[in-house]
Parts: C-alpha cells; structure tokens; sequence
C-alpha cells in the first residue's frame, strides 16, 4: 500500500507525475501491494490513536498481518463462512463516532490527518467482525475446557479475578468468567498454529526484501 513509484514523463510542454502501486509479497496466487500496506498501517494507527507512522519496522508489521490475511480470506472462502455486511460493519463507525468523537465532520477531519476514508474505516471494520466470526465457528469446537481447568485457574488467579470482577468472590461465581478466558486462550493458540502452518505450505515471496 504505501510505497508508490513516481515516474516522471517529459512531455513537449510539460512533465507529468504517473504513480505505480508496486507489488510488495506474492503469497501462491494472491498479491499484498504497496498501497495494501500503507492502508492498513494507516487505518490501524488511527484506531489506535498512534501517531503515523510508515517506517520499515512498521510496514514489515503490516505486511506480516496482511499475508495472514490472505490464509484467511481462502479458508473462509473455501469452507463458504458468514461474512459480515457492509451495513454491520458501517455501524461500527457509528458507534466509533458516538463513543470518540462529537460529530461526523471531527471524524473526517481526523481521517484526513491519516490520509484515509470512511470506506476505509468501513472496510476494517467488515473484514476485522467477520475474522473474529470465522476464528469462532472454525476454531471453537475443537475447545475443551474441564471443570478440573477451571478450578486450576481460580487457584492460581483468584485475588486477580477477584479485583477485576468486583462483588464475586468464589469459583462458582467466576466459573462462566474463568471458562471464557480459558477458551480464548486455547481458541488463540489453534488459530495462530493454523496460520504457522498455511505460511509452512505455502510460497511467500517479498519482493521488498525489509518486509521479510
């Protein structure tokens, strides 16, 4: 996404500026760009509330997360998962501006400051609600959590649920949070093993080299 290659063109009057989104990473048949990056960076930051920032370190972050996204974007194709509507997704934006900001032009005025759009934001929003829904029905199933994990866990974190969870103080009462955490957790390590594995079978090749 974000490194753009500008060729200058001699006319006979004039020189024009002609700008060329270049390919980043080629993952089998999919591509990541320039512009895919410096979107994502972008987008990310500005939710985050960090100040922008391009540099080498960040973009080889991005360029990771968005070839993840590319083993994920074929799962939920091939296995036909739920994806979210754009309408969903668009009132994620209003909420953000309910909870952050004081009205739609504030918003657009920070946009602009991060060199993104509203569709932008949209499309993050679309794509980060359906992930945690496919991460769900693909990857939750397969988790166990036994009446002996949750208790292991309240033994060894109970004066922290305690003060997190105000009013509750025994493991019947934690039991529902303390099972959610649990399944989180081991939900998480399926999932990031299954990406180790797609990035072990399939071909990546950067052909910015810092990206590696």
């Amino acid at each position: 996404m974000r490194r753009a290659v500008a060729l200058l063109i001699a006319g006979s009057t004039l020189v024009q500026a002609v700008v060329i989104d270049r390919i980043a990473i080629v993952v089998s048949n999919s591509i990541v760009k320039d512009s895919d990056i410096s979107r994502d960076l972008r987008v990310t930051e500005f939710l985050n509330n960090q100040p922008l920032d391009l540099s080498e370190a960040a973009r080889k972050v991005s360029a990771n997360r968005l070839v993840d996204q590319i083993f994920i974007r074929k799962e939920i194709e091939i296995g036909d998962y739920p994806v979210v509507s754009w309408q969903e997704a668009s009132r994620q934006v209003d909420l953000l501006v309910q909870k952050e900001f004081k009205s739609e032009a504030a918003l657009e005025n920070r946009l602009s400051r991060y060199g993104i759009t509203a569709p932008d934001l949209i499309s993050h929003f679309l794509w980060e609600l359906t992930v945690l829904r496919f991460v769900d029905v693909r990857f939750k199933p397969a988790v166990l959590v036994t009446d002996a994990d949750i208790q292991q866990y309240y033994t060894q974190h109970a004066a922290e649920l305690q003060r997190e969870h105000p009013g509750k103080s025994s493991l019947n009462d934690l039991r529902g949070v303390i099972s959610d955490i649990l399944t989180g957790e081991r939900v998480n390590k399926l999932f990031f093993a299954w990406l180790d594995d797609q990035r072990k079978q399939n071909k990546i090749k950067y052909y910015e080299r810092t990206l590696e």
